[in-house]
């Protein structure tokens, strides 16, 4: 456990509202500085380190004077738009002293949906490390309100609505060797701590299974996470084949006591490597609709990797092109895969339960004899 986090060489730091706040919702700022003083003696040892911090909306609704929390999206927004350049020249002037450099980079979840936008989000992001500069990475709550909202369509996942996916997503997109999740717990425990004594902390998880993610629990009333995100980014993290803890950040010195001998917290090993166009395909990407699925094609495509006919579907939801992504459900509802498919909602709905040799008659051509093409769909 501790030689797989020493031998870490990049490394992303999430920072979460309450890891960076005291208990009246202040920005706890020695524990700030203690973090970076901490991740600036990462980097002198040569290693790689990005930042996705919190903390924005929470420090632009003190500086406005607000005494309760935003519950207007617009309101979310202003105080998102004002909290952001302090919490930024905070990093800016705090590495500055440390003699090391710090970027802003804002992201929304159209950076990860379109893929030019993904590669050239890597290529900026390894060109910054390359030049020695520690990314410092937060969601443009400004101008998108998705992330501020959190939603779902259909049981399905279409943006991150937290920074714990957020950092997930960084982490796999940048082949990261390790996402260190700095929270206001321990780490997963087998019950709630905050309700259960007598839970225990879990030091390694080995996969998230099921009843793993029965573990999980709501967000604090300041942060938009919980256990239950931080959970959802363990599953997209370790099957990009990197690691994930869970550590408690509310002191001074959290940072350095990852990499120490006393080290208390949860391990989240890697399960899996999937190629980057199909953990991209996955869980970097905002699904435009979806396929329901009868239970033979579902078989076919989850135990003998086969293409998605045309035969298979029996249901078209939303509205989309060739080329878009789309989830793919099962008779229950559940998404269970996501592909690239290769006709438009429109003509999806024409073909739907027909065989492959109909296309044509259905809708005046055929391309392709299947809706999703199996080199373009993976297993969730």
């Amino acid at each position: 456990m501790k030689t797989l986090i020493k031998k870490a060489k990049r490394i992303v730091f999430k920072f979460g509202t309450n890891a960076l706040s005291t208990d009246n919702g202040d920005l706890a700022l020695s524990r700030l500085y203690s973090f970076m003083e901490d991740i600036a003696a990462l980097r002198a040892q040569g290693k790689e380190v990005m930042i996705v911090t919190s903390g924005a909306v929470g420090v632009g609704k003190r500086r406005l004077g607000l005494t309760s929390a935003p519950d207007v999206v617009s309101l979310k927004q202003a105080c998102a738009a004002v909290g952001q350049i302090s919490l930024m020249k905070l990093y800016e002037d705090g590495f500055k002293q440390l003699g090391v450099v710090a970027a802003q980079v804002l992201l929304t979840e159209d950076d990860f949906s379109h893929r030019s936008r993904y590669l050239s989000l890597r290529d900026t992001l390894n060109r910054l490390l390359e030049l020695g500069c520690i990314p410092v990475i937060n969601q443009n709550d400004t101008v998108s309100t998705n992330e501020l909202r959190g939603y779902k369509e259909k049981g399905v996942n279409v943006c991150f609505s937290d920074n714990d996916k957020l950092s997930a997503l960084v982490a796999s997109g940048m082949d990261a060797d390790l996402l260190c999740v700095m929270s206001d717990v321990d780490g997963l425990y087998n019950g709630d701590p905050r309700k259960d004594k007598n839970a225990k902390l879990i030091d390694v998880v080995k996969g998230v299974t099921p009843e793993i993610e029965a573990l999980g629990f709501c967000a604090s009333s300041r942060g938009r996470g919980g256990m239950k995100t931080k959970l959802e980014a363990a599953k997209v993290v370790t099957r990009s084949g990197a690691a994930m803890i869970i550590a408690y950040g509310k002191k001074p010195g959290a940072v350095s006591a990852v990499f120490g001998p006393d080290f208390k917290g949860t391990l989240f090993l890697p399960v899996e490597d999937l190629p980057g166009k199909k953990l991209w395909l996955a869980y970097a990407t905002n699904v435009a609709g979806g396929l329901t699925v009868n239970d033979g094609a579902k078989k076919a495509m989850c135990e003998k990797g086969s293409s998605l006919l045309p035969a298979g579907i029996t249901a078209v939801a939303g509205e989309f092109e060739a080329g878009d992504s789309i989830s793919i459900l099962d008779e229950a509802g559940q998404e269970f895969a996501r592909g690239l498919v290769n006709y438009s909602s429109k003509e999806c709905r024409k073909i739907a339960g027909r065989r492959s040799e109909e296309i044509a008659k259905k809708i005046g051509y055929k391309n392709y004899d299947e809706a999703v093409h199996r080199d373009n769909i993976v297993l969730l």
